[in-house]
């Protein structure tokens, strides 16, 4: 089982940071709820008003004086309240220590956004089934938030964001999630991705940089250099400057095609599905009758080394187009986007 709850990330310039953090703060805050702010420097305030908290950071924030909230969110797929921290740095800071520039976390433990426990019907148990049943927990909630961090309303601020179960912004194909505003610039996650690992910059700090720019980095590394991959079998353990190079070069609807076709659920989750369906329908039964009255069930602990082992092998991953044309990739935060992405760079012979 994870010991961290889900991180979530996004880059936008500093000029517009503020107004990228107030959209998502409105996004997320449940009205009237208590919201606590911090700035580093000195106290903020508890209040239920979200002006007057943008107030304070509007006239506070700079320098190393960054802002942080606290407060309570409803999860929009599980309908679940649960606190979440929302911290927004300055170029400042970021640029001695990489946290942010816009960070979302859910959660103030683990198992306040991962279940730890379902019920199950009669019968002998199914590993495989309540692995999968766990990612449907969870798998809606992780790109609504992701959604709201990064694209609350149609302004386009954000260019670019990721979800992980680790406290840092790594590769976009070693995070659970991204999103970007344009999926016509999707090739980022890779350009980024191969940066991140070959130069060992932080992604929060070149995630700004237009795809000339990466591109112009890219081809300067020597040439058959490569960089190590996590996630994949023993072909996809790395990833070549040349297949960066052709991935930006490839159409970007070439490539979202060929994401899209590589996001089809295995065998052995096609094989998990129907049990797992069963097991959501008595959920739900016990969820609309009084305590004691539904189906009967027992309580299965569903954090086991073989539950994680399914789950990071086996969960589906999602290509979502947005209807502002962006695009999000996902998958369970147990899992990593890099077998996606390397399916879809075979199939699309790009892979050396």
């Amino acid at each position: 089982m994870t010991e961290s709850e889900p991180w979530f990330y996004a880059w936008c310039d500093e000029a517009e940071r503020l107004d990228a953090f107030a959209a998502a703060l409105w996004a997320l805050v449940i009205p009237g709820a208590r919201i606590s702010l911090m700035m580093s420097s000195e106290e903020g305030c508890k209040t239920p008003s979200v002006d007057d908290v943008l107030a304070m950071i509007r006239d506070r924030f700079g320098g190393s004086n960054n802002a942080h909230v606290l407060s309570g969110v409803m999860l929009s797929d599980s309908e679940r309240v649960i606190c979440f921290g929302l911290k927004c740095y300055t170029d400042e800071c970021e640029r001695h220590q990489p946290w942010g520039p816009l960070r979302l976390s859910a959660g103030e433990r683990t198992w306040d956004f991962f279940p730890f426990q379902i019920a199950v019907g009669g019968g002998p148990r199914c590993v495989e089934a309540e692995a999968a049943v766990a990612c449907h927990l969870v798998q809606g909630d992780i790109e609504d938030l992701l959604l709201r961090l990064c694209a609350p309303d149609e302004s386009g601020r954000v260019p670019t964001g990721a979800c992980t179960i680790n406290q840092e912004w790594l590769a976009p194909v070693e995070m659970c999630a991204t999103y970007n505003a344009n999926a016509a610039q999707l090739a980022r996650d890779l350009a980024l991705s191969w940066l991140s690992v070959h130069d060992k910059e932080s992604v929060s700090r070149i995630a700004g940089l237009s795809l000339e720019a990466l591109h112009a980095r890219i081809d300067a590394a020597p040439h058959g250099a490569r960089v190590p991959m996590k996630g994949g079998n023993e072909l996809t353990r790395s990833l070549s400057r040349e297949t960066v190079l052709k991935a930006l070069a490839t159409p970007p609807a070439a490539l979202l095609e060929a994401l899209e076709a590589a996001a089809v659920p295995d065998g052995v989750w096609r094989a998990a599905e129907p049990k797992a369906h069963e097991i959501m329908e008595l959920l739900r039964q016990r969820g609309e009758t009084p305590e004691g009255e539904g189906p009967p069930a027992w309580r299965a602990d569903i954090t086991t080394r073989g539950h994680v082992r399914f789950l990071e092998e086996h969960a589906p991953f999602h290509v979502r187009r947005l209807p502002s044309g962006g695009v999000v990739l996902a998958t369970h935060p147990y899992r990593t986007l890099w077998p996606l992405w390397s399916d879809a760079l075979f199939v699309l012979g790009l892979m050396s």
